[in-house]
């Protein structure tokens, strides 16, 4: 399941975690909430980001 969790600290901190992403998707689904909560001031990546990211093969059939 692909979750995005915002973590606001007492003293105004945010930190936004991504789970379910793999590859650079993350970031892609983050962005917008990076740009709403301000400058970031730092970024760590986790494993999943350096998962690649699985493409399912596309099959075609031809009729003869």
């Amino acid at each position: 399941m692909k979750t995005i969790e915002i973590i606001i600290s007492t003293d105004g901190q945010s930190r936004i975690e991504t789970r379910g992403f793999t590859g650079s998707r993350c970031r892609d689904a983050s962005r917008f909430l990076e740009a709403a909560l301000g400058t970031v001031s730092s970024e760590q990546l986790t494993a999943e980001y350096h998962q690649s990211i699985q493409h399912q093969p596309n099959q075609l059939k031809q009729e003869n």
